[in-house]
């Protein structure tokens, strides 16, 4: 069995104590332990903060996009190896795998695109400036700086590759290191990941560090210099947020939290590519990883007129999902990530059911093909049929991490489809498909305070949508309320989470040389 080490210090640290077992979710073997006991971390926030940081530093963006590319080659160079190790201890299916493995890489050649951009340059300029008296003699503008602290990065256990990688990207090509925590339970892939990346001596000392296993006290010591980006549930968040050492030094946290994303079909007459579009992508996003993604469909919005034609239709093609172990080359969905995670879809389901009818899957474990009967945490395609727009609160409000949605009718008036998809407080992405300007137009003006992105799928957009559930580097990733308030990704806005805005003033010569110098970008 394989133990999992930490790399911190510069140096691989094994615990003797204190194990977390990692298991394959088709099976129920244990496959890897993990304990992060023994490990001193004030002194990997001191190595991140004096050795990691002034390397950084000394980069320009251009400097640091070659370490973003040079990571981006080496895990691509070990993709097979990465997907084998997904399937084993996340249950993924090899185009599900690859969904995680490929977004890393992708997210980090991405930034390294971006960081070329930006040049030989080690701080960004905001603005042009704005005269601040009566003449130009005393100017102002806006300048983005590189933090002087560590950024500790804690993610969740869906995506191990992917949620690594997009931290990192952002984060090392501000200049700041960076200390991964992935979840435990499916540790193993952000723990090859961490190694891959090491052993290719891409990255100066001190730029990153993995902790597997708890944080310790880590997370105690952060103070105003550093940063703090968690994905995870809303409850943990709020734990998070609460922490007296985080209050006082105001350190700076991003959050990306729960969310009860909705897929919206517009009433009347929509194209025969938009309907298409509308069933492929909500069928991907309620069974790709199993539905355990954030931007996962929660809940499908659709007119009254047309939800038994749209039930019967999501019914016959969720019932062609083959739910097993990824070994067996026939199943085209794995299991649920971990034994908490099946018993928290069951209770979820049977919560939901309170509020609407099941229409396909049992709301419980099921056995799963390719594996012996009783074991691994099989959840089948799970759709549930609400009977009105205001059956009850569940619906908006409990989300169910797996391949489950509810359907559930509404007027037809994108006011009141908006309405609806607000009532989840705050959601990731939004999808609503149809062909109809100005009722795209009035949905988008009533849902887009509630979400972070709106996804729309036409006529036109249809050949080229990757679908809703990618979270794509150019574009943000983040929402409001319950999904966090935090903001990811989204070219420099990811970015700037790890700078310093400073405003600069004085006389306009000078100011001007020192933003617009050889060491200044224009954004």
């Amino acid at each position: 069995m394989e133990t999992l080490s930490s790399y911190v210090c510069g140096k691989w640290h094994e615990a003797s104590e204190g194990f977390q077992s990692l298991v394959d979710p088709s099976t129920g073997e244990e496959i890897a332990m993990a304990s992060s006991a023994g490990v001193d971390f004030a002194a990997a926030l001191a190595f991140a903060r004096e050795t990691g940081g002034p390397a950084l530093r000394a980069l320009t963006f251009a400097q640091r996009a070659d370490l973003l590319k040079a990571m981006a080659r080496a895990l691509r160079d070990r993709r097979d190896e990465l997907l084998e190790l997904s399937r084993i201890n996340t249950g993924t299916t090899r185009p599900h795998g690859a969904f995680d493995v490929d977004g890393a890489t992708g997210t980090l050649a991405y930034y390294a695109g971006l960081g070329k951009r930006l040049g030989d340059r080690s701080h960004l300029v905001e603005d042009e400036g704005v005269q601040l008296a009566r003449t130009e003699e005393f100017w102002g503008r806006h300048l983005l700086v590189p933090r002087r602290g560590a950024a500790v990065h804690v993610n969740a256990f869906n995506f191990p590759a992917w949620g690594f990688a997009e931290k990192a990207a952002c984060s090392l090509l501000a200049g700041m290191p960076m200390i991964t925590k992935p979840a435990t339970a499916t540790a193993m892939v952000a723990h090859r990941t961490v190694a891959i990346v090491v052993e290719a001596g891409v990255l100066p000392p001190g730029a990153l560090q993995l902790v597997c296993g708890g944080t310790g006290d880590l997370l105690d010591l952060l103070g105003p210099q550093d940063a703090l980006a968690f994905t995870g549930s809303a409850e943990t968040a709020a734990y998070l947020r609460d922490r007296d050492n985080l209050r006082r030094a105001n350190t700076r946290v991003n959050v990306e939290a729960d969310s009860l994303n909705a897929a919206v079909l517009a009433p009347g007459t929509v194209a025969e590519a938009t309907r298409e579009l509308f069933f492929t992508d909500v069928v991907r996003e309620m069974t790709q990883k199993t539905g355990q993604k954030c931007t996962a469909v929660r809940r499908i919005l659709v007119p009254e007129d047309a939800l038994d034609q749209v039930e019967a239709e999501l019914s016959r093609r969720l019932a062609e999902v083959v739910t097993g172990n990824p070994a067996d080359e026939s199943v085209t969905m794995g299991p649920l990530a971990t034994a908490q995670q099946l018993e928290d879809a069951e209770r979820g389901v049977a919560e939901l059911a309170r509020e609407a009818r099941l229409v396909v899957g049992s709301g419980e474990r099921i056995d799963g093909v390719g594996s012996p009967a009783g074991r691994g945490f099989f959840f089948g395609p799970t759709l549930l049929r609400a009977s009105s727009a205001d059956a009850g609160s569940a619906i908006h409000r409990r989300e169910v991490f797996g391949p489950v949605a509810t359907l559930v009718p509404y007027g037809g008036s994108a006011e009141e489809a908006a309405e609806m998809v607000g009532r989840a407080e705050g959601t990731l992405v939004t999808s609503v498909y149809g062909d109809d300007s100005p009722w795209l137009e009035a949905f988008v003006a009533g849902a887009g305070a509630t979400t972070g992105r709106i996804y729309l799928g036409t006529e036109r957009s249809a050949p080229a949508a990757p679908g809703s559930g990618i979270a794509l580097p150019q574009t943000l990733h983040g929402g409001p309320g319950r999904a966090g308030g935090g903001e990811e990704l989204g070219g420099l806005v990811g970015v700037r989470f790890y700078l310093q805005r400073v405003a600069l003033q004085g006389a306009r010569t000078m100011v001007d040389r020192i933003a617009e110098g050889p060491s200044a970008g224009v954004e």
